[in-house]
């Protein structure tokens, strides 16, 4: 099932930033679903099951045989969905509630790194040594961003942070070599049904309150009197913040390289602050703005270190 496609980088790139525009208001929107008491487990099986059923009617309409697998290709999708999907999601949401937004998505971009060091670590793939000046600049920009020498950011927020970073760097990694034989609707079916498969018990889905879809939701922060009925919220973490641009970034991967995908996947961080500040009144300093970009820049600097961006395991 090997697709041939004419590569289109402008689209791509077009793509990878408006799903981060998406993604990086996604953290928001979680974060003010889950102050109503929706547990992370929740969130992430009701984004997972949405993302999937949406893919599941578009294949069914369009390319029923997308749904065929081969022998070979299902423990790369069940690891893709487990691990790279569903921890991913699961981690997130729980760093977002306990960190503030754009924090959490530095800690989780540092994923960025940890994947040509685990290509270099696991697969002898070859670097260049700006990959460690990348690395230098990220660490000291999350030492300012966290301010460790003030405990001021929930331990319990860092550490759901770096299981994010760790799933997206097997999200990256094992994404890598999905595509290049499935669609971006069948990978997405596919990921997305395995992460609603390891949550659909534990996240006792039995126990949620099918009521709070009815309820009125006061938005918060700089949006405080502003309500809207609970399930808009909820169907717009479905649709606009999981199937969506989670579709954009699968159908991006093949106009653009690996190193490409990663560096423009790093606007997220900016959105996720910017809609941070704007609706939920989340600030931070002069000093934690320069260290997010030193982060940022670091995360720069390491993907145009990889030479060799595509890894490949054996199937």
């Amino acid at each position: 099932m090997t697709r041939v496609l004419h590569r289109n980088p402008l689209l791509g790139a077009a793509m990878i930033i408006t799903a981060t525009f998406l993604f990086g208001l996604n953290g928001s929107t979680a974060k003010t679903i889950m102050q109503t008491g929706v547990t992370a487990e929740q969130i992430t099986l009701f984004r997972s099951l949405s993302a999937a059923l949406i893919a599941g009617v578009f294949m069914f309409a369009r390319n029923r045989s997308s749904f065929a697998v081969a022998n070979r290709e299902w423990k790369w999708l069940a690891a893709l969905g487990f691990a790279g999907v569903g921890l991913m999601q699961w981690s997130y949401a729980n760093a977002v509630a306990n960190l503030p937004v754009g924090v959490a998505l530095l800690i989780q971009y540092t994923a960025i790194i940890l994947v040509p060091i685990a290509g270099l670590i696991l697969f002898k793939t070859r670097v260049s040594k700006r990959l460690w000046l990348g690395v230098a600049l990220v660490l000291s920009g999350l030492v300012v961003v966290s301010q460790i020498w003030q405990s001021t950011l929930s331990a319990i927020g860092l550490v759901y942070g770096a299981i994010a970073a760790i799933a997206t760097t097997i999200y990256y990694m094992i994404g890598e070599h999905v595509h290049k034989t499935r669609d971006a609707f069948s990978t997405l079916f596919y990921s997305m049904l395995f992460s609603a498969l390891m949550w659909v018990g534990l996240s006792r889905f039995w126990e949620f309150d099918f009521t709070r879809f009815t309820v009125p939701l006061d938005l918060g922060g700089n949006l405080a009197g502003t309500v809207i009925p609970a399930w808009v919220l909820f169907a717009w973490l479905g649709v606009m913040g999981s199937f969506v641009p989670l579709y954009l970034t699968y159908a991006a991967l093949p106009h653009l390289s690996a190193t490409g995908v990663g560096i423009f996947s790093t606007t997220e961080t900016i959105f996720g602050f910017l809609f941070a500040y704007l609706w939920l009144g989340e600030k931070i300093d002069g000093l934690q703005t320069l260290g997010g970009l030193l982060v940022i820049a670091g995360i720069v600097i390491a993907q145009i270190s990889r030479r060799n961006a595509a890894w490949q395991p054996s199937n």
